[in-house]
């Protein structure tokens, strides 16, 4: 592909309302739940916001957020220019993550790879592990999928 076709179909990539971001909101609302989307009075504008849990979820894509799993490979050709930006991702992520939790919101990160690959949930699962975590009090947790085990991984969730 040549760079111009590259660029244009990259920047067509928005930040809001993913396949795996959508799938999950599907899921969550089957289940009950209602929720806010991409509120702009909390920092990075986060995913899914349920008010009446004081949660928030972030649906990160793996390549676009640096995650180790297979969905992620940083390019071969501008690696300084993609190493950068992928930093500055992260970074950006760690400090929203960080507000969001001075601000007493509780903060659920979804992996794309939790819904792709071979180690994906089922959408149920994952709604009800969500759900599990929104009823638990924890004030944080992970679900991803861990292509080494060829297992879903839920990390522990945090209470404090």
């Amino acid at each position: 592909m040549d760079p111009a076709t590259r660029s244009r179909l990259m920047s067509r990539i928005g930040p809001k309302n993913t396949k795996p971001e959508v799938a999950l909101r599907k899921g969550l609302f089957a289940l009950g739940y209602r929720y806010r989307l991409h509120r702009r009075d909390l920092p990075g504008k986060p995913d899914i916001v349920l008010p009446k849990y004081r949660a928030v979820i972030l649906v990160h894509g793996c390549f676009w957020h640096g995650h180790d799993c297979h969905l992620f490979r940083l390019p071969s050709t501008r690696t300084e220019f993609w190493t950068k930006k992928i930093e500055g991702n992260r970074e950006r992520d760690r400090k929203n993550v960080d507000q969001l939790r001075s601000y007493n919101w509780r903060v659920l990160e979804v992996w794309e790879c939790a819904m792709r690959g071979p180690a994906q949930w089922s959408l149920s699962d994952l709604a009800e592990s969500v759900a599990v975590w929104l009823t638990s009090g924890a004030s944080s947790g992970i679900r991803r999928g861990e292509e080494s085990t060829g297992k879903r991984a839920v990390s522990k969730d945090s209470v404090s």
